[in-house]
């Protein structure tokens, strides 16, 4: 029993000292990607870039097609191996903005604050007209403006009341928030939808198709949110036709613009006091294909060593919306991503040491239109999935070959945990690589599913796919598809601290001696389902 003992004791401090080893050469390099994180920074310079430089990145302009030429020829200056445009689509037109006024000249004069909305075509030349309200919650309701509409701008939003704020717009989380998150449950599958028997003809289809027909001068709207200036803005609206969007070359839209609250409102009341207002508007646009209707990724990798077929993506999508430059949506992740790429090449250089697995980084196109340039990716490389979405239908050699995705795309706030989006046997990993941080205020590892963003294609073919938790700030209230979403909503020092925390990850994900652990995945008419270890 003596023996024994002495035996269990002597591997006990063999492997204890393993595992201090290992914790220390882990410090070591955090401490070295701290100092390229967070003192030498380069993040707000590669943010300028992105936005002040080229922005806007609507999908498919030519904004965005210079945006990714310069993407490639920084991360190919950085050292970056296997540097690329990856095409997918076709996507369809680009659409860029040449000039746009607009101004109410009647009862009297003053300039409105509006946004054309994306694709929507040219005014010929500067067009008058009164305003007209279609006050209509059924199709029988607008027999009452057949014959009245062209010549006319339409509103058919209500005024919206708007409200003094009273309390800062901008916010981050504190102790309770964060204490829910983290004691959140694994989430509840959702169920998987048939998306070809979601038809139906509404009567928002019914409207729509009705000013088509009608052809007024333009539509205009006041969005559902936003104040004091600030518009939320994305894309025209075409008519009722099935599977037609306004970016496919075949669609034919009419001229629309969101205004900013105030001044739709004063339309309105206006309207009500049997005042007729008179304005006048000009939109130059011009659609672009510089692409011939395809759309790229760019890609990136950092190569591995013993393990280097095996791969730890990392990305955020690239393209934006028109009206500001697309700072916080996803400038600011887009220029964490990259930051995290030229943090790790650092390391490299300074400690000596190369990644296990292949790193690989990825800028995406297409998100604001629905996740196309990621989920064409997964389509491509990792599974076969039903059209249009990406539940699987068969895994692809790739599928087996990747780590782990990790994506940035909340806005400009600093990191304060992660999801682990129900998979709950990545929690024990992450909390010692968390730890290391906690003085830079991120320590919560949550359950819950986050949504809307491009880590959703990997995690639905099965591939751990994550979300960091990201402070608010005033992300939604102010910036989000706004015109106000410009370089001067960023704050560097919260962008610092999540680029350093995310070349930590990726770091620690590179180099385990497994992949990290995947959640059961159902392959869709098949009755097997992959290991949640693999």
């Amino acid at each position: 029993m003596k023996k024994l003992n002495l035996h269990v004791l002597l591997l006990f401090m063999i492997l204890s000292g393993t595992m201090f080893a290992q914790s220390d050469a882990a410090t070591d390099i955090n401490k070295i990607i701290r100092k390229h994180g967070m003192e030498q920074s380069k993040v707000a310079e590669i943010s300028s870039m992105i936005c002040d430089v080229h922005g806007p990145r609507l999908s498919g302009s030519q904004g965005l097609a210079d945006a990714r030429k310069w993407a490639e020829s920084t991360l190919k200056e950085w050292g970056m191996a296997n540097v690329k445009q990856e095409a997918w689509g076709p996507f369809g037109r680009g659409w860029e903005l040449k000039h746009f006024e607009m101004h109410a000249s009647s009862p009297q004069y003053w300039q409105v604050i509006a946004y054309p909305k994306a694709w929507s075509p040219s005014t010929k030349g500067l067009v008058s007209g009164e305003v007209i309200y279609i006050e209509a919650t059924e199709e029988a309701d607008l027999e009452k403006y057949k014959g009245k509409l062209k010549g006319k701008f339409v509103l058919f939003d209500p005024k919206r009341e708007t409200k003094e704020w009273f309390e800062s717009s901008a916010s981050r989380y504190d102790a309770d928030r964060l204490l829910k998150l983290a004691n959140e449950g694994a989430p509840v599958p959702r169920p998987r939808r048939n998306w070809n028997n979601l038809g139906g003809m509404t009567f928002n289809k019914v409207l729509w198709k009705f000013l088509y027909d009608e052809q007024p001068l333009a539509v205009l709207d006041r969005g559902s949110k936003g104040d004091l200036g600030t518009v939320f803005v994305s894309g025209a609206r075409v008519s009722n036709e099935d599977n037609v969007r306004a970016y496919d070359e075949q669609a034919m839209i009419v001229p629309q613009a969101t205004l900013a609250v105030e001044h739709y409102n004063r339309l309105m009341r206006l309207l009500e006091k049997g005042v007729t207002p008179k304005i006048s508007m000009e939109i130059k646009a011009e659609y672009q294909s510089p692409a011939k209707g395809m759309e790229y990724n760019v890609l990136a990798e950092i190569p591995g060593t013993d393990l280097k077929d095996e791969v730890v993506m990392f990305g955020a999508h690239f393209d934006s919306w028109h009206t500001g430059t697309g700072a916080t949506d996803n400038g600011a992740g887009s220029s964490v991503m990259m930051e995290a790429a030229r943090i790790l090449l650092e390391t490299i250089k300074e400690s000596g040491i190369q990644p296990r697995r292949t790193l690989r980084l990825a800028l995406w196109t297409g998100e604001e239109q629905g996740l196309y340039g990621s989920a064409n990716y997964v389509r491509e490389h990792l599974a076969e999935t039903e059209p249009g979405g990406w539940i699987p239908k068969a895994l692809k050699p790739e599928h087996e070959k990747i780590s782990a995705y990790y994506n940035l795309d909340n806005g400009t706030g600093k990191i304060r945990g992660i999801y682990a989006q129900g998979n709950q046997a990545v929690v024990p990993i992450f909390r010692p690589w968390l730890d290391e941080f906690k003085d830079l205020d991120a320590a919560t590892i949550s359950l819950a599913n986050t949504g809307g963003t491009d880590h959703l294609p990997f995690d639905g073919v099965g591939i751990p796919g994550f979300q960091f938790i990201q402070e608010p700030i005033a992300y939604f209230n102010s910036t989000h598809h706004s015109n106000m979403d410009n370089w001067d909503h960023l704050i560097e020092a919260d962008l610092k601290q999540a680029a350093t925390i995310i070349a930590s990850f990726v770091w620690n994900t590179s180099q385990r001696d497994e992949k990290l652990p995947r959640k059961a995945l159902e392959i869709e008419n098949q009755a097997s389902s992959q290991g949640s270890n693999k």
